[in-house]
């Protein structure tokens, strides 16, 4: 257990025992009590706002309440000082020895440090990417696959059974189009002088695939009609841009799990429809005509509707076309049907910025569908505006008419892709500059942190370098600022359940860019004063400490990285 963890027992220990001797009622409810570093560090290591919490519920004045907790809490052994500010928050002053203590775990957990104990029964699904099998990835969904996964990782690191999941959307009439666009590459691999249509894919992505067809089948399908050729070469096509999404994904360090074809819904769109209609959730009706729209393509029509409204959606939703084919729509609720099926406790889903209008509509079927016992929460990701030394940037564009993610990758490297589309928050937009991107200053967050890690691993090779025999680390030598790198350091734990809960993993990206920066300026003040440098020669005592120190926030630093899938780099060229 972490020591922010720890002591919210120890508070609601003496919550409870306050209640028990009569200082304050029964049966009060504490689940809102927390405990978190307070906002400034001068008014201690921890803050509770308990009294703050209960004081409705207890009938009492908050200060009273966190005036008597406080006196509870200043007897142990393991608090300095319990002091009240305000109307009643209380600020802890830990014992010098809790934060050593601290550090003794953190270095004797190495990178395991902050990950959460297995929660049983936790299998949560988070489906990313997803992008249509007719291209490459491009750079538009190189942001959600960066968000999907590293929110994958960190909910697998606090403790939960993950699965990643690509839902492969081939069963639309975008993938005709994909088939007629590389018969038109298999006829030019056999020579023929082609013209790309509008409304056909030009990359030249499908070129190899049109000519391993060719060299499969010479000229056999050039004037065939489509009824002899179209289906084979969709599920060709299908699953050539496949492996090449795989592999494009493999660059970025993202490999998922299961990779589910809209193909094979079948009878599950009938099934899902059943279970709704079961639970008196579909009626024939006429929708409103869309807002927005002039009206001239649209007639009133009865329609097998969804009940979404009573789910919280602005309209009810169509089940099926005019010509009795299912919607787009109803795919997307089989498909979570489906992941219900499979015994889910919670779903995740990371869209893209055209897709918001999808959130409560899919909200509402999963609710419907699991009456409401599995959660589906979507993240939208914004788009990724390229730049270079600020101002647009516009890269060669193999695929025919956008920048792939391979492009991005094979020009800045995984690792600067990955933290940079980590350091805003997913639904604001983001500026990806190339100049900066590869910048070795302080101003780009990814060299930061990873030069402070490689810093840090220097420091060992520095201590054999000067021939230093180092004794057991005694970290009573430790100077107020370096402990206050432990406190630092020891709120990894807590951020962990605090991302994974808000499914937030560019929370990680911010903390690490503050721990780097703590620990370069422990770095400089040995640059002004020898005295405060991590090795020192004439003084192993002092080294030992600060060494351990230093590793301990090495531990957490490539922790932290692992999960965003960052390299822990230990020298920088």
């Amino acid at each position: 257990m972490h020591l922010h963890a720890r002591f919210l027992d120890i508070i609601q220990a003496e919550l409870a025992a306050m209640q028990a001797s009569g200082d304050l009622p029964q049966g009060l409810d504490t689940r809102g009590v927390t405990v978190e570093p307070p906002r400034d560090a001068s008014h201690g290591d921890l803050a509770t706002n308990a009294a703050m919490v209960l004081t409705k519920q207890a009938k009492r004045p908050p200060r009273e309440i966190a005036v008597a907790l406080a006196q509870r809490l200043s007897r142990r052994a393991d608090v300095a000082t319990a002091e009240v500010a305000g109307p009643g928050f209380l600020n802890l002053t830990l014992r010098r020895a809790e934060w050593e203590a601290e550090l003794q775990a953190i270095l004797a957990a190495g990178v395991d440090y902050g990950r959460g104990a297995a929660k049983p029964g936790s299998r949560i699904n988070i489906e990313y990417v997803s992008t249509n099998p007719t291209g490459p990835v491009h750079v538009g969904h190189c942001r959600g696959a960066v968000v999907g996964d590293a929110l994958a990782s960190l909910l697998a690191f606090a403790g939960n059974e993950v699965t990643r999941e690509y839902y492969i959307n081939d069963a639309g009439g975008q993938v005709d189009v994909l088939a007629r666009s590389v018969h038109l590459r298999y006829r030019e691999a056999l020579g023929e002088a082609v013209t790309i249509p509008e409304g056909f894919y030009p990359g030249d992505y499908l070129v190899p695939i049109g000519e391993a067809l060719a060299a499969e089948h010479g000229d056999r399908f050039v004037g065939a009609p489509e009824s002899e050729w179209l289906k084979d070469f969709r599920g060709i096509a299908v699953a050539a841009m496949m492996d090449r999404i795989r592999e494009d994904l493999a660059a970025l360090a993202i490999r998922q799990d299961v990779y589910f074809s809209e193909n094979s819904l079948g009878p599950r769109v009938q099934e899902a429809l059943e279970v709704l209609d079961a639970r008196g959730l579909i009626h024939q009706g006429v929708l409103e005509r869309p807002k927005g729209t002039s009206g001239e393509d649209w007639e009133p029509r009865p329609q097998t509707l969804f009940c979404s409204t009573e789910f919280g959606d602005d309209s009810d939703r169509a089940m099926k076309k005019s010509d009795g084919s299912w919607t787009y729509f109803a795919g997307d609720v089989a498909y979570h049907y489906d992941k219900l099926q499979r015994g889910y406790t919670a779903l995740v889903n990371v869209f893209g910025a055209d897709h918001a209008g999808y959130v409560k509509r899919m909200t509402a079927a999963v609710a419907a569908l699991s009456e409401g016992r599995v959660p589906l929460d979507i993240k939208v990701v914004q788009l990724v505006k390229l730049m270079k030394n600020g101002e647009p940037f516009k890269m060669s564009k193999r695929a025919g008419n956008f920048v792939t993610l391979r492009d991005v990758v094979d020009e800045v490297g995984k690792d600067v892709v990955r933290f940079i589309m980590l350091t805003k928050r997913p639904e604001s937009p983001l500026e990806f500059d190339f100049a900066k991107a590869v910048e070795q200053t302080r101003e780009n967050p990814v060299f930061y942190v990873q030069y402070a890690h490689a810093r840090i691993a220097s420091l060992g090779r520095k201590a054999v370098e000067a021939g230093i025999d180092l004794p057991e680390p005694d970290l009573s030598l430790l100077l107020p600022e370096e402990l206050a790198a432990v406190k630092l350091a020891a709120s990894w734990p807590r951020l962990v359940e605090q991302a994974a809960e808000a499914r937030e993993p560019h929370r990680i990206a911010f903390y690490l860019a503050d721990l780097a920066a703590a620990f370069h300026a422990l770095w400089n003040m040995g640059n002004d004063d020898p005295a405060r440098r991590f090795v020192i020669a004439d003084d192993p005592a002092t080294t030992a400490a600060r060494l351990a120190l230093a590793r301990g926030l090495g531990n957490v630093i490539r922790s932290a990285l692992g999960v965003i899938g960052v390299e822990a780099a230990s020298e920088l060229h």
